[in-house]
């Protein structure tokens, strides 16, 4: 070895020794050449054998080592790449003839002759190919192939001079050569003068380089673990690397063999000791039962594999014990979720598991070794109850299993699909902790580029999720191990674990020979065998077992007979016998029990096979039998080796030549399964030495010699994937432009080795010098791999912003793992009427089956197959010795279920029907993608023809197990179809196939067969776009067995000319689901002309035939005209304030503005001087509330003492409306302002007192219902509706209703109401004009949305449509962040997202890209101790962790002080973003520059599916966007699927129609109409119709609305006798319904009265289904108990819009286990109802149980909101119903409502600081008790219930608030018909508004008395009053109240016992009296037997019975 320069002592010494060699160099003589200068060398990386070393130092090169150069950044590459022998000078040397100017020379010649490359070109190509080291082979037939047969002796030349050739060129290279590159070319000489000179400057320049820094010098890692390294030793040539010591080479006449023996196995080291598992914690004792220690290898990963959560690389032999290595890391990512944990606490063996919140990815190279590693993990960790499941293109999960499953063990290819998704399986991907990658090595492998992208995606994503997941590779010994660790970020000095051969259990002794003869001849087929066989037989007579391994199925049966002959030939049978053995006749016994033949033969002679094609139980006996020892000889393939841990002392390798389908022929056996079947070799417990035997071909000996032993470094494969793996990360959203790209590069092992070798990846020495990082050779990659994916359409690539974009098919590709070559293929050929001929042709050209290979053996079978029309239905056109044909041929021969008899073509067909059904299905999707829908069903039904290996045009019924002469008699019969089947009977159908027994069972089959019935109702919206509603009802019978879990289905929309879908969807169809009708509602366009139909398809994923067709008729359709009537803003001079002419106003406006806006200037007249009615429809933002007010000070200057009445469609708005004017106008003007919502309704004094009145529609309908009793109604002058375009929505009707209500009191009165509604601008604002009253060209002002204050860019981008709704959410969180990046980077944003969730999710996902930016707290403006502060006051833990990064949230879910300090933070711009749910666009008026609407759908709990927003709600969103104070534009981006976009581009520009919905709910309206008396007749209802907006519209657009008009009819007499007889049916339908619901009566003569329980219904504003629904439960259980009344509340029609969100249905069910009642008793509803809901809800509220998620509160408290007015409504009707236990338990029920306790809890329960349970003695307490308590006896009573010192305040407050109440019945005010109650209260009030002590009830109640007067013994209710405090109620007094109760006169009823009078005879009758609080539990006065004075007259019975009625009241 050369001199170091680390030798030398000092610099002085060192400049000597240089200047001494550079006068040495003048005398430099040319060397001559090495002997045996073969080329043919095994190592190309080095430059000391292009040295002599025995011929003295030439230069100062010679005295620095290999390892310097490689330290000094110096290469081969640089000077001459591995020259052997001539002179390297530098210029070549003068006595050689062969340079570059002979090179250029000859190929001009060559290239004169032969037309195609240039001289130059030609020249370029072989320099190439000659720099690269090759073996000598190679190198001629790459030679051969450029110049051709023609010039041979051209090539011998170029072979034989080869070094001088080399040398020249790399002479040449140094020169940098001018002229060349410039393009001249021909020879350049120069003189040898100028040659000298040159070549000292150049020398010159060479030495005094200054050196490079340290690279390539190997480290001293502390776990690296070697003995021999394949570096160190020269070769017997003298050239690269010897074999190790010891080695032989033996020559013989048939085959030449090279043996390496056998290392030292390897021993502890002095103090090395071996892990004992007695001493480690409990997780490891338990799962390592059985073992005693770790081996060697395993105790010294032991400490970084358990005790750190470092990144691992262990390369070890195979057979090492990797496995429990990997294990190791397992336990440690288990024990980090484990209670306790065993780190703490290691003498712990019980655990419980957190088996939720962690995943574990074990990828495995094969699907053999994946169940191997699946079993054997899964049965040690069963005993922490931990599943572990395989994941592989055999083995399907489940999103379930998914969920359950902890580890999952999966090939790269599969894990790889999962995580390209990026969203559909993230509960899996974003819970991994510890990916384990087994065979790392894999990566020099076709397969490595997927192992490359894997790991670069699951780095990136640590780096951007911040979560941690440890990567663990597992690898044979693999020379550059520190480049795959650095490649799977591993710390060297801590995480990289190298053993040599010597941590083998076994010593491998192993064999390499090379079969003498040509291959693939006959002689050398026979050698291969014999050589087998004598090798097979030297190990019998060692007494070895042997395992002979061949490549293919049926070579082991071949080589098996071929043994057994060859033993008879030899005589050496008895080698073989196996009957000596012990177990021999066990064994026999259970052979005769197998089906093989082969077996039987085979095995009793001592042979036995083995090979994937088998029975699963007859390799079970195989590997058996061979593990036992009976067998002698295992012939089996290579998946023995990776599948199944089985060992033997020898094993043989017969052959190297496996076939492969992918590339359609024969290949070399890769090196890893080499490795792998030599790690078979040797068993530990019997042998010392494991013997290895390769026989291959003699030109393959070389190659197999030096892999194994040298084992060149593993190079990487991921160039050739680029394209299609950067295609699947951007697919993924995580690469968005080049730079992304780049940064994605630098993960791969690509990038690692570009650094450590550039030369072979076609790097020269400049560009690596210039760019040590290779960001520009990155760069040059990931553009052209871009242009490339863009020429294909996959993406968008922006040149200019470098931006990338993934387009539909570029998704489609990377789901379906398509080459990019295919999809350019598709792009070109597809064509939307091509049929199945066509699509099988289109398929067999994709570039999956380029490399399928025709070969002449197969020829004859083809053809056979290819004539045979049953076989290939459809022609194949080609030549079958083209790929496409023979693909062609094999698909479609394995859709016609056929069996090749060629082995090959076998593997082929596999090969062909795997990639297919994939491609077919890619296919599908890319039609979807074009919309052509009969491609789409011609594809769809091909891929499941495929799938199910079945034709179309057979049967459907050939998809079941059913006899072949059944199928064969419905394939004859022509038009049978599924459906004309389904109404046969069986008995039909055992005849139509003439076997009656299968009638039967064919019957059951097609009730199973999965089709669906679809309806479909169409309704225009305007000219262009028609909604479709789709009710799709299941027709079948479940089957687990057949339907699984779930069933899929496409259902599109096409047009019946041209068959272009207009929109499809995918629905997932349960079990669970099975009996819903599932509704789909969408738009679609409607184009000119119209089709005269479109046609519905529903088509099953999976099952042919499984397919519905549904024609809709445009018939009856008629489009209405889109009639848009838009106000121009007039460029008028803006009015000043003082317009007003009012002080008072001008001041109040002074502090905000001069000057009114241009839109505000052009109402101002209109609005404030007249008082005509007004429409006003603007963009949000545009300055309406101020218009309003304007009409406001109209009315008060106008009509002094009238009443204004504000009209909000939400309680939010209500909110904000009162918070703004109660600020701004009622407090400087002393105006009076109320509330009326839901949560706030004051008394009626407060009501009539007000000048404001600001309220919402449900709450202004029930006030205005009873305008006749209630004077303020009536003089109400200004009735301001805002955002009346909501008519459209849920609370529409109730608006029209208001509307035509206000219009009918004006009428009434006298005094016209005057109306204002306010909108967005809407299409068709002179219908919503026309019906409020607004008269032509006075009052309609409908602005466009482009008046705005601010203007607005708007961008709506479109996202594909993935399964499921989390996943499309979770694709848009990317752009999200790059759009806030792009148009707000320091601005305002919010964020709107569709429900509480996904403001958790989006602001997790936003926080981890900021992660990645190099400043992550980019969206925080706050210090540091500020945010602490605000951190404090914070009780979400989300919005804690959000608020860290800038991020805020909002929604209902959250605390009120938590949602404040989000909008406080906001406001003032401390916090950038928002995210919010759609409440904040109507609620908070929070402007933003930018805003982003994520997602446009929401989930519909009734629906249980995923509905899109109303338009209205996009449009407020989109309205918070641009704050008129600070910019000059704003931003708005929605993100929605990109179906959808059409509809938005197309509504937000033009406005959306607003059609109304009064029909669909009108009975309750008609109800309350009756009730409050406004109609009177049929005839009034069908008047009332006509003041709606629905009579209106009914008109214009009849088809909306159902009514069936032809076009020619539309606009005639005969359209108005249609719609006429359309508003009397539905007026007729309606009192129908009221009438069953005994709400309504109606006269024959066409009269209405409305009945008790119709003013019931309409004055609780209930629907009258609440009241059937308590009418027939009241008559079917007369007497209810507390369950009863509860259930029957829980089921009324209020509670129908309860959300049920997703997954509740199992928290539901969790949280029934905690309460007394079962959900069964709510009637046997599902858990997902919202009725069951609502029941377990109150009985938390009564059980004060811990609500299990944050929206239970707020759903809890809307289900409380509604209970009062139920409940109350349930007393009366149960009253009017004569039922009295029942109305007493419906008051208990109330009682307890308000309280939130059960009847049965002690009374002090409800009193705070009480904790459970309750001390004995204060049990008993009752709440009179209680109320009437001392104060001085406080103390005494908080001690007994141990009250805390701070809670005794409240707890006496809260005492003294309990009412003492004296109540008596003055016996004076006792008469016949009535009873007075009266009632004092003793102590004093507490509160001045005399509110009840109820801390558990959302809102304040006041306390109420209820007083019921009626018969125990009959159980009879005579009357119910409730009655209030009366008189002076404040703080201190004690006030009193009075109730009388009118009772019905005595009636005499007739006793069914004795027939005798009960009219109380003379005293009068006994009647009882019940005083009960409407709010405290057990608060009740009972008075039995109360005697009422005897009537005046008595009444008289005579003799028949008849009642004279002389009584004074009636009944």
């Amino acid at each position: 070895m050369a001199g170091s320069l680390n030798g030398c002592t000092s610099l002085a010494e060192w400049r000597a020794q240089a200047e001494a060699m550079k006068t040495a160099v003048a005398s430099l003589s040319p060397t001559q050449p090495l002997p045996g200068g073969d080329s043919d060398w095994s190592d190309d990386d080095d430059i000391d054998r292009a040295y002599d070393p025995r011929s003295g130092p030439r230069d100062v090169w010679d005295f620095i080592s290999d390892d310097e150069l490689d330290e000094i950044g110096f290469d081969s590459g640089d000077l001459y790449d591995g020259v052997d022998g001539e002179d390297h000078g530098y210029g070549s040397s003068s006595s050689s003839k062969y340079d570059m100017s002979w090179l250029s020379a000859r190929c001009a010649e060559i290239a004169s002759k032969r037309s195609g490359l240039s001289a130059g070109e030609l020249r370029d190509q072989i320099v190439e190919i000659l720099s690269v080291a090759r073996p000598q082979g190679e190198l001629q037939s790459l030679l051969t192939d450029l110049v051709g047969f023609d010039d041979l002796e051209f090539v011998v030349d170029l072979v034989s001079h080869r070094a001088e050739l080399v040398a020249a060129i790399a002479s040449d290279r140094i020169h940098g050569d001018e002229e060349m590159r410039a393009g001249v070319e021909g020879p350049r000489l120069l003189t040898k003068a100028q040659r000298q000179a040159e070549l000292k400057r150049r020398d010159w320049e060479h030495k005094h380089a200054p050196l490079m820094a340290a690279r390539e010098k190997e480290e001293d890692l502390p776990h690296v673990y070697r003995r021999y390294a394949a570096g160190n030793t020269l070769s017997h040539t003298g050239k690269g690397y010897a074999l190790p010591a010891g080695s032989q080479r033996l020559e013989f006449d048939k085959y030449e063999e090279y043996v390496v023996p056998a290392g030292k196995p390897g021993s502890l080291w002095p103090g090395q000791k071996l892990v004992r598992i007695a001493d480690l914690d409990g997780l490891c004792r338990n799962t390592f039962k059985g073992y005693k220690t770790l081996n060697r290898m395993q105790s010294l990963v032991y400490p970084v594999a358990y005790k750190t959560s470092e990144n691992m690389l262990i390369c070890a032999p195979t057979g090492a014990g990797k496995t429990d290595a990997a294990m190791l890391t397992i336990l440690q990512t288990i024990g980090q979720y484990l209670t306790p944990s065993p780190a703490e606490d290691p003498a712990v063996t019980e655990f419980d598991v957190a088996l939720e919140d962690f995943k574990i990815v074990y990828v495995a190279p094969m699907k053999a070794l994946a169940a191997e590693i699946t079993e054997k993990l899964g049965r040690r960790l069963a005993w922490l109850g931990i599943r572990c499941r395989e994941y592989t293109g055999d083995m399907h999960l489940t999103k379930s299993e998914i969920v359950q499953t902890q580890i999952i063990v999966t090939t790269p290819e599969k894990w790889d699909v999962v995580t390209r998704k990026g969203t559909g399986d993230t509960e899996l991907v974003q819970k991994v902790r510890l990916l384990i990658i087994d065979e790392v090595h894999m990566l020099h492998d076709e397969r490595g580029a997927v192992l490359e992208s894997l790991v670069a995606r699951t780095q990136r994503q640590v780096e951007s999720t911040q979560s941690l997941i440890r990567i663990v590779g597992l690898s044979a010994t693999l020379p550059n191990y520190i480049d795959v660790a650095e490649f799977l970020g591993v710390n060297k000095r801590a995480g990289l674990f190298y053993f040599d051969a010597s941590f083998r259990p076994v010593p491998l002794e192993q064999h390499f020979i090379g079969v003498k003869g040509k291959p693939n001849t006959k002689q050398s087929r026979d050698n291969l065998d014999q050589v087998a066989f004598e090798k097979v037989r030297e190990m019998l007579e060692r007494g070895h077992q042997v395992m002979v391994f061949v490549h293919s199925r049926r070579d082991t049966q071949t080589t098996a007979k071929m043994l057994l002959e060859k033993a008879a030939d030899n005589a050496c049978l008895d080698l073989l016998d196996p009957s000596g053995h012990e177990r021999y006749e066990l064994a026999m016994r259970d052979v005769r029990q197998t089906r093989a033949r082969e077996l039987r033969e085979l095995v009793p002679k001592g042979i036995g096979v083995h090979h994937a094609g088998m029975a699963r139980a007859d390799r079970n006996l195989m590997e058996r039998l061979f593990g036992e020892g009976v067998l002698k000889v295992l012939c089996c393939t290579a998946t023995l080796a990776w599948g199944v841990n089985l060992p033997a002392a020898a094993v043989v390798i017969k052959g190297t030549q496996v076939y492969s389908a992918q590339d359609g022929k024969f290949v070399d056996l890769g090196i890893l399964d080499v490795l792998q079947i030599f790690g078979r070799a040797g068993r530990p417990q019997f042998e010392d030495v494991g013997i290895g035997i390769i026989c291959t071909t003699h030109d393959k000996l070389a190659h197999y010699l030096t892999a194994v032993t040298d084992q060149l470094p593993i190079e990487s494969r991921f160039a050739s994937r680029l394209v299609d793996n950067l295609n699947a990360e951007i697919a993924l959203g995580t690469v968005t432009s080049i730079d992304d790209a780049v940064k994605w590069i630098g993960y791969s092992y690509l990038y690692v080795r570009m650094r450590r070798n550039p030369m072979a990846y076609g790097i020269d020495w400049t560009e690596y010098d210039q760019d040590r990082q290779l960001v520009g050779r990155r760069r040059k990659l990931a553009i052209e791999a871009a242009r490339k994916l863009q020429q294909c359409q996959m993406i968008v690539f922006n040149e200019r912003t470098e931006e990338l974009r993934s387009k539909n098919i570029g998704r489609i590709a990377s789901q379906f793992y398509i080459q990019h070559t295919s999809i350019e293929l598709f792009n070109r050929e597809m064509r939307q009427d091509a049929d199945e001929r066509d699509i099988l042709r289109m398929i067999a050209k994709s570039g999956e089956f380029d490399n399928i290979q025709s070969r002449n053996n197969e020829a004859n079978e083809l053809i056979r197959m290819r004539n045979d029309e049953d076989m290939i239905p459809y022609e194949v056109p080609e030549g079958i010795d083209t790929p496409q044909a023979k693909t062609n041929i094999l698909l479609q021969a394995y859709i016609s279920r056929a069996q090749p008899d060629d082995f090959a073509l076998v593997n082929d067909l596999n090969y062909v029907a795997q990639q297919a059904g994939r491609i077919c299905r890619a296919l599908f999707m890319l039609a979807l993608n074009h919309r052509w829908g009969y491609q789409c069903l011609v594809l769809l039904t091909l891929a499941k023809s495929i799938e199910k290996r079945i034709w179309m045009f057979r049967h459907p019924l050939h998809q079941f197990d059913l006899p072949k002469p059944v199928l064969n008699n419905l394939d004859m019969k022509e038009a049978l179809s599924i459906e004309s089947m389904r109404e046969m009977e069986a008995s039909e159908i055992g005849n139509l196939v003439n076997n009656f027994r299968m009638g039967g069972k064919i019957r059951k089959l097609l009730d199973h067969f999965p089709t669906l019935s679809v309806e479909a109702e169409v309704a225009p919206l305007n000219r262009n776009i028609l909604r479709v509603k789709l009710s799709i009802t299941p027709d079948f019978r479940w089957n687990d067995q057949m339907h699984g879990t779930s069933e899929g289905y496409y259902i599109w929309v096409e047009n019946s000319d041209t068959s272009r879908i207009y929109h499809h969807e995918f629905l997932v169809l349960t079990r669970r689901k099975l009996h819903d009708t599932h509704e789909l509602h969408f738009t679609i366009p409607m184009e000119d002309p119209l089709p005269n139909q479109i046609y519905v398809r529903a088509v099953s994923d999976r099952w042919l035939g499984a397919e519905t067709v549904t024609a809709v008729s445009f018939q009856h359709l008629i489009r209405p005209d889109t009639e848009s009537v838009y106000t121009d803003l007039l460029n008028l001079q803006p009015l000043p304030i003082t317009a007003l002419k009012n002080p008072a106003l001008e001041e109040l406006y002074a502090k905000r503005f001069r000057f009114f806006n241009p839109m505000q200037t052009q109402l101002f007249h209109t609005l404030y001087h007249r008082d005509v009615n007004v429409l006003l429809g603007s963009p949000t933002g545009s300055g309406k509330t101020v218009a309003a007010e304007l009409a406001m000070w109209w009315a008060f200057r106008e009509r002094p003492g009238s009443k204004v009445v504000y009209i909000a469609p939400m309680k939010a708005l209500v909110r904000e409306r009162v918070k703004d004017w109660g600020d701004r106008l009622a407090k400087p003007l002393g105006l009076r302002l109320v509330e009326l919502t839901g949560d706030n309704t004051p008394d009626t004094k407060t009501i009539r007192d007000a000048d404001i009145i600001i309220t919402t529609p449900e709450k202004w309908d029930g006030i205005s219902r009873s305008w006749q009793t209630r004077d303020y109604v009536r003089k109400v002058s200004l009735v301001i509706i805002d955002e009346i375009h909501l008519l459209a929505g849920d609370r529409g009707p109730i608006l029209e209703i208001i509307v035509s209500r206000m219009n009918y009191i004006g009428a009434s009165t006298g005094r016209p109401v005057r109306l204002l509604g306010m909108s967005t601008a809407c299409a068709n604002a002179t219908d919503l004009a026309s019906w409020l009253g607004v008269k032509e060209g006075e009052g309609l002002f409908n602005f466009r949305h482009s008046v705005r204050p601010v203007p607005l860019e708007l961008y709506i981008d479109g996202f594909p449509e993935t399964r499921g709704f989390c996943p499309l959410m979770q694709s848009m969180n990317r752009p999200t962040f790059l759009a806030i990046l792009n148009h707000s980077p320091e601005k305002p944003v919010i964020v709107f997202v569709p429900s509480r969730r996904q403001t958790r999710l989006t602001a997790k996902d936003l926080i981890n890209l900021c992660g990645m930016e190099d400043n992550p707290r980019r969206f925080l403006h706050m210090s540091e101790e500020d945010l602490q502060v605000n951190l404090a006051r914070v009780k979400d833990d989300a919005l804690r962790e959000a608020l860290n990064f800038g991020i805020g949230l909002h929604h209902a879910g959250l605390v009120e002080t938590d949602r404040q300090i989000a909008e406080e933070l906001f406001l003032h711009g401390k916090i950038q973003i928002l995210i919010a749910t759609s409440t904040l666009a109507w609620g908070v008026n929070l402007p933003a520059h930018l805003v982003i609407v994520k997602g446009t759908q929401y989930y519909d709990a009734k629906t249980e599916a995923y509905r899109d927003m109303d338009l209205t709600d996009v449009l407020q969103m989109l309205g918070r966007a641009g704050r008129p104070q600070f910019d000059d534009s704003g931003v708005a981006r929605i993100f929605t699927q990109e179906a959808k976009k059409d509809f938005y581009k197309h509504f937000l520009h033009t406005g959306f129609p607003v059609e109304s919905s009064l029909h669909t709910v009108l009975d309750d309206h008609l109800c309350a109409e009756i009730s409050a008396e406004t109609i009177l007749t049929k005839q009034d209802a069908l008047d009332y119709l006509t003041w709606t907006f629905f009579f209106r519209r009914l008109h214009k657009n009849p088809s909306y609305y159902g009514l069936e008009i032809s076009a020619e009819e539309h606009n005639t007499l005969e359209a108005q006798h249609r719609a006429n007889e359309y508003l009397v049916s539905l007026i007729e339908n309606s009192l129908d319904e009221l009438e069953t619901s005994k709400c309504v009566e109606v006269h024959p003569n066409g009269d209405l009265d409305a009945t008790p329980l119709g003013r019931i219904m309409s004055y609780y504003y209930l629907s009258h289904r609440t009241i059937r629904h308590l009418v027939r439960r009241a008559d079917a259980i007369p007497q209810a108990s507390l369950l009863d009344a509860l259930a029957w509340m829980s089921r009324a029609a209020e509670y129908d819009e309860l959300p049920v969100r997703h997954n509740e249905d199992l928290i539901n069910a969790e949280l029934a286990k905690a309460l007394p009642f079962p959900p069964s008793a709510v009637g046997g509803l599902p858990m997902w109802d919202p009725h069951v809901k609502a029941f377990l809800l109150m009985q938390a509220h009564f059980s004060r149980v811990e609500l299990p998620i944050t929206d239970y509160v707020g759903d809890l408290t809307s289900v409380l909101d509604q209970s009062i007015r139920v409940i109350q409504a349930s007393i009366d009707v149960m009253a009017e119903l004569g039922r009295l236990t029942s109305a007493l338990r419906f008051v208990t029920l109330l009682q307890c409502v308000k309280q939130g306790v059960w009847p049965d809890d002690p009374a002090v329960a409800v009193l705070p600081g009480v904790e459970e349970p309750v001390p004995e003695a204060a049990k008993k307490l009752t709440i009179k008790e209680l109320a009437s308590l001392p104060r001085e006896d406080h103390p005494s009573l908080a001690k007994i219930l141990s009250i805390s010192p701070h809670q005794t305040n409240r707890f006496n407050k809260a005492l003294s608030a309990l009412p003492d109440v004296e109540v008596s019945l003055p016996s004076d005010s006792l008469t016949p018909e009535s009873i007075t109650v009266v009632l004092r209260r003793k102590n004093p009030l507490t509160d001045r508004e005399a509110r009840a002590y109820a801390p558990r009830f959302p809102k304040s109640q006041t306390e109420g008395w209820i007083v019921i007067v009626g018969d125990k013994q009959r159980d009879q209710v005579w009357g119910v009053k409730r009655v209030a405090w009366q008189g002076d109620v404040g703080v201190g007094r004690r006030p009193s109240a009075k109730a009388v109760v009118k009772i019905p006169s005595p009636d005499v009823v007739l006793d069914d016992e004795v027939g005798k009078k009960q009219d109380g005879e003379a005293e009068g009758r006994k009647v009882d009296v019940w005083v009960l609080s409407d709010a405290y539990v057990g608060l009740e006065w009972v008075f039995d037997g109360v005697v009422l004075p005897a009537p005046k007259k008595e009444m008289r019975i005579d003799a028949t019975g008849v009642v004279d009625k002389a009584g004074t009241g009636s009944q």
